[in-house]
């Protein structure tokens, strides 16, 4: 690669596709992050303009890529014959299809470190947010964390079942997944319950989604 007129995404896509044969063996660690730079023939310097954080970047660029497969994916599938938790299971299955289980495993490592903490729930929220965009989320008021919040949840739980699924063509995890989608459904049925409660679609009513999300990557318009 060389180093002038440098596009930093494709840098960083060329450092990702360098160091994903070696994270199976070192983990988003430093030294595959130095392999892959090896690898390149970079700078390293001008690695560190890249990837300040070394690895932790390109395992945050692995998570994004996922999400983007995903999306490619869902787009171009014709969801119109599915009930909606249907859709939503199927999101998720597609959102791990894309990943190496290899990969991923070694991406909770590190994401499980104090100090990794905040950027992995960071792109698990990012995830999840992006499902409900691409599916049709409309919602701007409480139910636009409780969604997220609860399909976080349920992602989280999906990804740890998986990543040590060994069922063929992982049956395992697509049946505890439809599972955890219905356990989802049912929390909508009793916060509509709740909804019916004296004052408290009031106390509520103030809690708004963030400003600029129709801005957001991976937003959809419906």
């Amino acid at each position: 690669m060389k180093n002038d007129h440098l596009d930093m995404d494709r840098a960083r896509s060329e450092l990702l596709a360098a160091i994903k044969p070696h994270v199976p063996f070192d983990g988003w660690s430093e030294p595959a992050f130095k392999e892959a730079v090896a690898d390149l023939g970079l700078d390293r310097g001008l690695a560190r303009v890249i990837c300040p954080r070394g690895a932790v970047d390109l395992a945050v660029a692995y998570h994004r890529e996922g999400d983007a497969a995903m999306l490619k994916r869902l787009e171009e599938t014709d969801l119109s014959g599915l009930k909606f938790h249907e859709r939503i299971a199927t999101a998720v299955r597609f959102r791990l299809e894309a990943s190496d289980p290899e990969l991923v495993r070694r991406g909770a490592a590190i994401f499980a470190l104090p100090q990794n903490a905040a950027t992995g729930s960071k792109l698990i929220w990012e995830t999840c947010d992006k499902i409900w965009n691409v599916l049709g989320d409309q919602s701007r008021d409480y139910n636009w964390y409780t969604k997220r919040m609860t399909l976080s949840g349920v992602y989280s739980a999906t990804v740890l079942y998986w990543m040590g699924d060994e069922s063929e063509g992982h049956a395992d995890t697509w049946a505890f997944l439809d599972r955890r989608i219905e356990g989802v459904m049912q929390f909508e049925k009793v916060k509509g319950a709740a909804m019916k409660l004296p004052l408290l679609p009031k106390i509520l009513s103030g809690i708004r989604a963030p400003k600029g999300m129709d801005d957001m990557p991976g937003k959809e318009a419906h």
